[in-house]
């Protein structure tokens, strides 16, 4: 059982998801047709810093419909679970997760806080500013991507453990991808445990489209920040001015597709992995899906891996669900 006093920890996993040999994975999707990017590449420092933005723009729904969710069911999530210690995936600032802290707090359970991102940065920023807020608080903090930091959590201080997947993350996974995710977080929880997932749901197209074309264009600087980080990781000379954002909605697929577009003809060179790329004006490198979801199709999904929904939650709109599963 958790003793009663605020604790910190942080473990870099830098070193063990570096034994995959840098950059395969970029010039693997820009010698493809069509051309494609890793998410995993927006997130830099800037890029962590303009997704928090992204989360402010008033055409960006899914954040503060899901922080309304969250508010309405969080006493129920933490009634329902019990003393539960939060492992979160892609933490960022965390700033929903204080709500579900809040409820545990409020319901009289000790606070054992696990989460995990790939920017130790904004991990430092989020732990210190959390210990400040939740005097009895202990944060073990894990630098790295889902797959690395899954696999070292330490052993468990509290009865049960809930997996806390916001945001509908889950979107940016093809079908494949997300039948192979979650069958792996069924691995990783024990008979007992939870996993709290967040979906953004199927809706009109037009509140779609909007939410990934902001007036300010800052999921523009987002996306175009990938083309950034790529020069300054592999020595390239992408030229940010010579391509643009476009974002627009698949019916087909049910999900929004984030492109960057060559505006001109032109070359580049990643001098690092040895790899050079021709565009045509009008060629597009596909950087990001979102995929928008139907509950009773996710429920069935995840029934398959053994995560049996307790609760669906939504709000009035039904644009966004919560769902509380537990491992059988």
């Amino acid at each position: 059982m958790l003793k009663d006093q605020q604790t910190l920890t942080i473990t870099n996993l830098t070193d063990v998801d570096s034994a995959e040999i840098p950059g395969q994975d970029v010039i693997a999707g820009l010698s493809s047709n069509p051309r494609y990017l890793s998410p995993k590449y927006f997130y830099d420092e800037k890029g962590s810093q303009l997704f928090e933005q992204i989360c402010q723009q008033p055409e960006y729904y899914p954040t503060r419909t899901e922080a309304s969710i969250l508010k309405a069911s969080g006493g129920a999530i933490a009634h329902v679970t019990g003393p539960c210690e939060i492992v979160e995936l892609g933490s960022g600032s965390s700033t929903k997760t204080r709500i579900l802290l809040d409820a545990y707090q409020l319901a009289g359970h000790p606070l054992r806080y696990l989460p995990i991102d790939v920017s130790d940065t904004m991990l430092k920023e989020t732990a210190e500013k959390l210990l400040k807020e939740y005097p009895q608080i202990s944060v073990h903090a894990l630098a790295g991507t889902y797959e690395s930091a899954l696999q070292v959590l330490p052993k468990k201080q509290l009865p049960a453990r809930i997996i806390v997947f916001l945001g509908s993350t889950i979107g940016n996974l093809t079908p494949g991808e997300c039948n192979d995710f979650l069958a792996y977080v069924s691995q990783i929880l024990e008979v007992g445990d939870y996993f709290l997932l967040g979906l953004d749901l199927q809706k009109e197209i037009a509140v779609l489209e909007d939410a990934y074309n902001d007036t300010q264009g800052v999921t523009a600087a987002f996306n175009l920040n990938m083309l950034r980080h790529l020069n300054q990781r592999f020595n390239g000379n992408f030229n940010i001015e010579k391509f643009s954002h476009a974002a627009h909605y698949n019916k087909q697929k049910n999900q929004i597709e984030m492109y960057l577009e060559s505006a001109v003809a032109q070359s580049v060179r990643l001098e690092t992995l040895d790899l050079t790329v021709e565009f045509e004006a009008g060629d597009r490198i596909l950087s990001e899906i979102s995929r928008k979801f139907d509950i009773a199709d996710m429920t069935r999904a995840l029934a398959s891996h053994q995560l049996n929904v307790v609760k669906a939650f939504t709000d009035q709109q039904q644009w966004f669900g919560l769902l509380l599963c537990q491992r059988i």
